[in-house]
This record gives structure tokens, C-alpha cells and sequence, in this order.
């Protein structure tokens, strides 16, 4: 049997389990769960979210597929698609997991599969207020942001500059962790410390050391992160890492938190005289507030999230993103950016993060509604030598909530010179139908 039809199956009989376990207990099954105890606080549950998109892009300069010129072009891709199986099987004992895929599109490898993102066992010492965890986990520091709940996000996608690691020394985010979590009346906490994936497996990996700093190929220092949280109104469910994007009403949520992540020795370059190395401890840190509440009776919300970040990745350290690149060449050398939509989201420096939306009122058009967002991402790296802006302003049809929605979205990157001078800038245009059940 092939690997792909054995995780099929896999999966296929987790469900069959979960189900069976609940009729053969006469248990009650409900949105999702399947109730273990009579007060339905032990539990067996699954969710299931897919992202689905459309774009019509204007590639980076001199991008190419395999060869072939491409300035622009559209494209369908599957940008998330999610499995999550949970349990809270007694009153201290918790089980995470998580399997699917990102970014499928045209260039991929047939048959890629989906892989595993989390796996997580937790021991509650202090119900509510100190769990321990354990595993492959998206428990990390930094903000409120770097483990987005990515099927309540409210623009087309989540800030990934937050994801400060992602798929460089860490899985899509998950790192091999041990966590500590729990809430302290409105205080709510995670600290966490990390083994770092070798840099060796990264899809940018370089064994080059150079005047500008990377990523060390030495066997890496654990990693230790946390993020901490003021909740001034309502309370945030911490079962999981994934934090809310928006409600969309339905909550009250005002947050003030602060989080840093550091490694020792995690970067390397050359040192002056251009023979030596020099290691470079890797800091950053961040602070932010959330604010997502109701405006109205009839359903209005708005929705703002502020944040600053301070990266320090060592000299001039600069890391493109593209997300599910629709090309794979670069005819000129001299961008920066690299081939398709890549842009410089990452570096050493100062990063100010910016998004705002609002939900319009419940059954605008029939039992659907809208919620337009706008988001902007400003970083003042000390390799280019202008501010790295990055805009995405969009609108959300909610059919209804984030259970069923369309999003439509449109980007615009900055394009830069290997010098750090700016260049131009290119456009992007979205469409994203979510399928999102929890």
C-alpha cells in the first residue's frame, strides 16, 4: 500500500474510532465533540478547515518557470487544508493533534500528502492556571500573532513575519518543544523552550558564510521563547496555542501582551578580516494590543490589532517570502526579492504592524454580511535602503461567519535591488473561498 493511501486510511479510521467510542459509551455526540462524561468537560473532538485560492499576479522581475519567461500570470492553489483531532480526556490529561497541508499549486510534486503539524500531550498541575506540554507544538513566544488561528484570521492571511523561524530552524512554525501555560485571572501566559530543526533541512538553506548573516549550520542552542498577555474584558480560550483573529462580534476581547524569542549562537557570518567567523546570539522581541468588540445590537464589530516588533538576526540578515510561489527562476540576479512573488518580509531591524476591520451588520445582503479589513506591514531593515512596505486591504463575505466565507484581497510589495535600493513595486489580486468546521 502506498504511503499516501495508508494516511487516507490512517485517518479514515481515526474518525470511524472516535465515533464508534462515542455510540458504543452512549455518549452524547455535539458540534464536533463527543462527550466522554455527563458534564461534557472530558471530550473527543475533530475540525476540519481548507482555504482554497485564485490569483492573478504581476510577477517579480525576470521570474521564470523552469526556464521559461513569466511576468505575470493567474494561478489555483490549496493554501491550507487542516485536520485537527483533540481530546481532553480527564480532568488533566489533554492530546493535540493536527495533519494537512500548505501551499499546493502547480509546481509542486504529485502526491505530496499532508504531513504532521502538531502533536502534543499536556498534563494540567493546576487546573486552568499551570499545564506542562510536550511534543511538536505551535506553543511559541513572541505574539499574538505567531500561532494564528489561521481559520478566524480577518484578512486573507495571517502576519507572517511573526512566524519569525517559519520552516527555517522550526516545521511550518511547530517547533519540538516543552511548555509551560495557564492563566492567572486575566493574565494569561506561555513559556516555552525549543530544540531548533537543523538549518541543514531548510528549503533556504546556504552553507555559504558571507559579510551578511544567516542561519548557523552548527548543531543548534535550544531556543527559548514566551509571550504573555493582560486580558482587560472578555476571556480567551487557551485549550490550544492558536489565538483568534476576530469574533466577529461575538466577544468582547481587549489585549495588551509582550514576547521574545532567543538563541544563543544562532546565526554566524564573517567576521571583518573576512577569514573568521563570528556567532551571533539571535534576539527579538515584541509587543502588541488587540482590540475586537461588538459596536451594535445588530451584530457590527470592529476590529484592530497594533504591533512592533525588534528582530535581530545578526548583520544585515534578509529573508524573502512568497507564499506558494508560482514561480521558480530568476533570469537577472541582481533582485533582491528573487523570482515570483517573493519580498524581503524578514531582517534585522524594526517592524510596525497595523491591521483594522469592520463587520458590518448581520444579514446586509439576505443572511450574509461583509467585513472589509485593510493591513500594512512596515520594516525598516538594515540591509535595504528604504522602508520594506507591504499592503493588503481586502473584504470578507461571511455565508455566514467563518464557517463559509469568500475573501477578496488585494497585495502590493516592495521590489529591491541586491544594493538595498528600491525598485518598483508589483501587485497582486486574491480570492480565497474557507470551509471551516469546529
Amino acid at each position: 500500500m502506498e504511503i499516501e493511501q495508508k494516511k487516507a486510511v490512517f485517518i479514515s479510521v481515526v474518525f470511524l474510532l472516535f465515533l464508534q467510542f462515542g455510540k458504543a459509551q452512549n455518549h452524547t455526540i455535539k458540534e464536533g465533540k463527543f462527550y466522554l462524561n455527563d458534564d461534557g468537560s472530558n471530550y473527543l473532538k475533530a475540525t476540519f478547515c481548507v482555504q482554497n485560492w485564485v490569483r492573478y499576479q504581476n510577477l517579480n522581475p525576470s521570474s521564470q518557470v523552469y526556464g521559461f519567461n513569466k511576468a505575470s500570470g493567474l494561478d489555483i492553489g490549496i493554501r491550507r487544508y487542516r485536520m485537527q483531532f483533540m481530546g481532553q480526556l480527564s480532568d488533566r490529561i489533554f492530546v493535540y493533534t493536527q495533519v494537512g497541508e500548505n501551499n499546493f499549486n502547480y509546481l509542486n510534486d504529485r502526491k505530496l500528502g499532508f504531513f504532521v503539524h502538531d502533536a502534543v500531550g499536556e498534563y494540567s498541575l493546576v487546573k486552568d492556571k499551570f499545564s506542562l506540554g510536550s511534543g511538536l507544538s505551535a506553543w511559541s513566544g513572541l505574539s499574538r500573532f505567531s500561532s494564528p488561528s489561521v481559520g478566524t484570521i480577518m484578512g486573507i492571511d495571517a502576519p507572517l513575519f511573526l512566524q519569525s523561524t517559519n520552516d527555517v530552524t522550526d516545521q511550518f512554525l511547530r517547533k519540538l518543544s516543552v511548555y509551560a501555560k495557564g492563566k492567572l485571572k486575566h493574565f494569561d501566559y506561555r513559556f516555552i523552550v525549543s530544540q531548533p530543526l537543523v538549518f541543514q533541512k531548510s528549503a533556504v538553506y546556504s552553507s555559504i558564510i558571507g559579510e551578511n548573516s544567516n542561519f548557523s549550520s552548527k548543531p543548534p542552542h535550544l531556543q527559548y521563547n514566551g509571550y504573555f498577555m493582560y486580558q482587560l474584558k472578555d476571556q480567551e480560550s487557551n485549550t490550544t496555542p492558536y489565538m483568534v483573529g476576530t469574533y466577529l462580534g461575538k466577544k468582547k476581547v481587549i489585549t495588551i501582551g509582550a514576547g521574545f524569542v532567543s538563541q544563543k549562537n544562532a546565526m554566524w557570518q564573517l567576521a571583518a578580516n573576512k577569514i573568521d567567523t563570528v556567532e551571533k546570539n539571535m534576539l527579538q522581541l515584541s509587543g502588541d494590543v488587540f482590540y475586537d468588540v461588538p459596536t451594535s445590537n445588530n451584530g457590527q464589530a470592529l476590529s484592530l490589532y497594533g504591533n512592533y516588533t525588534y528582530f535581530d538576526f545578526g548583520n544585515n540578515y534578509i529573508r524573502n517570502l512568497g507564499v506558494m510561489n508560482p514561480a521558480n527562476g530568476l533570469g537577472n540576479k541582481d533582485f533582491l526579492n528573487g523570482a515570483g512573488n517573493n519580498f524581503p518580509a524578514y531582517g534585522t531591524g524594526n517592524v510596525y504592524y497595523l491591521q483594522a476591520g469592520y463587520k458590518l451588520k448581520d444579514s446586509l445582503i439576505g443572511t450574509t454580511t461583509l467585513m472589509p479589513y485593510v493591513s500594512a506591514q512596515r520594516s525598516y531593515y538594515k540591509r535595504l535602503n528604504k522602508a520594506m512596505d507591504f499592503i493588503d486591504l481586502g473584504i470578507n463575505w461571511l455565508l455566514p461567519n467563518h464557517k463559509s466565507k469568500v475573501t477578496f484581497a488585494v497585495q502590493n510589495r516592495p521590489i529591491f535591488k541586491n544594493s538595498g535600493d528600491y525598485y518598483s513595486s508589483r501587485t497582486s489580486f486574491l480570492l480565497q473561498y474557507q470551509i471551516l468546521i469546529q
